[in-house]
């Protein structure tokens, strides 16, 4: 017969809602209430509590003893566990006549709450930590390889990235718990894995229970991994277009993949197929400017016909490798025919000005037929800069120089630019007297060609105000100036073309220092001392753009 619960003013938890059992200083349960028979139907008054409780608490309650005659005292903390299947907090109290009376709340409602909200703190961390470790390389190989591994550490026991397929072959990236990356290229059809062809063509995921692992090609399985429990197939998703696909695998045995974890893995997904488009529209875009920049970059210039060339360039921001300044050496179509240099400034600085630059010169290739004639060279350039939506000028010198004896014969033509300097063998630095108007402002641009001969050892010198208005020096604002590179070329009588330009480039950084500066560029054309010499491929065209 089942003894009721005692009720009174001697058990005040009588009515709690609660279950509550008081037990002596001996371990022998004293009294219970209903709440407490309803979760422990064994507790009566008078048995022993490590009898009809689960081990913990009877445990709780030892320790809540002393020896000796001293009270009990309550623990410091509220202890926990599980009582048919759910989660419990025991609660002591010491009553006046030495018993203790544990109280007992459900807290499995509450502490499911909190592993929920503690799983979602953990995948939040995840995600975040992803997305920067990802986005900080716009190296593709790089993205798969970390997409790849951290799939691997924190959603399965492996993971393959598999890009989209170049021609038939896929690229992929296989890693396993705890191992590192590793590349390779399969000759495969991805149609022929369920799931696969349609992730890497961006379709929603294949739920892993339509997935057969059994199914999963020898090439999917990293080696030593065994069989296969379970696999999930999510796309990784790009900028427009499909960036790859992400193959999750779980061994055989091990717990399967739940729904939540599948739409945490496309999540995941995300944020790396992300980072992979980024990776990939980078290169592609690096791969273009490196087509576009080809012919805007500085080629070594050499001896053509006999005559010396040299040249250099410094941009205005030590990072970019283009800018407004350029020069240009055409060789002669007929050997004994003067060669073309063209040396020139365009307003501006950067990108914006190397454009135009790379539409002067090509304009400018295109009029060499007649070369012989600067004026009209530069009508004909003014009249195309004029007619384009280029609101930018540039200034321009031209200069024909061919190989007579021993002897260079110029003719210089200045349209807007700083005059040519002539270093003469004796270390006199001469002005040429040539004048002209800018090209692409106006419609005229008459200008003055004056002729020039270079003797053996000596050098005409073409460059950009860059070099004449660099600020620095001691007080750290003075110009450079037309005076200081003139003393600085009458030191360089004799000396061959490429000494020349990096000396005068020398000079002009140390005058500036750390300072901000236009773009500049100098050529220098020279009279070799040596007897005549044919140029190594001397019909090549030579071209410095800057």
């Amino acid at each position: 017969m089942q003894t009721a619960a005692p009720t009174g003013p001697d058990f005040p938890w009588s009515g709690a809602p609660y279950p509550v059992l008081v037990a002596d200083a001996t371990g022998f349960l004293a009294q219970c209430n209903a709440a407490a028979q309803a979760l422990l139907p064994a507790a009566r008054p008078g048995t022993r509590l490590d009898a009809v409780v689960p081990p913990w608490l009877a445990a709780a309650h030892r320790a809540t003893r002393l020896p000796g005659p001293r009270a009990p005292q309550e623990p410091d903390t509220p202890l926990s566990g599980a009582i048919e299947g759910r989660r419990f907090e025991a609660h002591p109290s010491v009553r006046d006549d030495g018993t203790v009376a544990w109280w007992l709340v459900d807290q499995t409602d509450h502490q499911l709450a909190r592993e929920a909200l503690h799983i979602e703190r953990e995948r939040t961390a995840f995600l975040a930590e992803a997305s920067s470790t990802l986005l900080s390389s716009l190296n593709l190989g790089r993205c798969m390889d970390v997409t790849a591994q951290l799939a691997a550490e924190n959603l399965a026991d492996a993971a393959l990235a598999i890009a989209p397929a170049r021609g038939h072959r896929l690229p992929v990236v296989t890693c396993l718990r705890g191992g590192t990356p590793t590349t390779s290229e399969q000759a495969v059809d991805p149609d022929e894995v369920p799931g696969l062809g349609e992730a890497l063509r961006g379709f929603p995921p294949v739920p892993s229970r339509w997935i057969d692992p059994s199914a999963a090609p020898e090439w999917m399985i990293p080696q030593g991994f065994g069989p296969i429990g379970a696999i999930v197939i999510t796309p990784l998703p790009g900028h427009g277009v499909p960036a790859g696909a992400l193959v999750l695998l779980r061994k055989e045995g091990g717990v399967g993949f739940t729904e939540k974890e599948e739409v945490f893995a496309r999540l995941f997904a995300a944020r790396s197929g992300a980072a992979m488009s980024a990776a990939r529209l980078y290169a592609e875009q690096t791969a273009i400017t490196e087509v576009l920049m080809r012919e805007l970059l500085p080629p070594t210039l050499q001896q053509i016909s006999g005559v010396d060339f040299a040249g250099r360039y410094r941009p205005s921001a030590d990072h970019e490798r283009i800018g407004g300044d350029f020069y240009d050496v055409h060789p002669a179509a007929v050997e004994g025919e003067p060669s073309l240099v063209t040396l020139g400034d365009v307003c501006g600085k950067g990108l914006e000005a190397a454009v135009l630059t790379g539409k002067i010169r090509n304009t400018l290739h295109a009029l060499l037929p007649m070369a012989d004639d600067h004026q009209r060279m530069l009508t004909l350039l003014n009249t195309a800069l004029l007619n384009s939506h280029h609101t930018r000028f540039a200034t321009l010198v031209l200069a024909s120089a061919v190989r007579k004896d021993d002897e260079v014969h110029l003719r210089l033509t200045s349209a807007g630019h700083p005059p040519p300097l002539i270093i003469r063998a004796n270390g006199t630095v001469e002005e040429a007297d040539t004048r002209g108007t800018l090209v692409g402002a106006m419609p005229n641009v008459p200008a003055r060609t004056t002729a020039v001969t270079l003797a053996p050892g000596e050098t005409c010198v073409l460059y950009t105000d860059g070099i004449t208005e660099a600020r620095g020096g001691p007080m750290g604002d003075a110009q450079f100036g037309d005076r200081r590179l003139k003393r600085a070329l009458a030191g360089c009588a004799g000396m061959p073309s490429e000494g020349i330009v990096d000396h005068v480039q020398m000079l002009a950084s140390q005058w500036l220092g750390s300072r901000r500066h236009d773009d500049m560029a100098v050529v220098a054309i020279s009279a070799p001392r040596a007897h005549h010499l044919s140029a190594v491929n001397g019909r090549t065209l030579g071209r410095r753009t800057a």
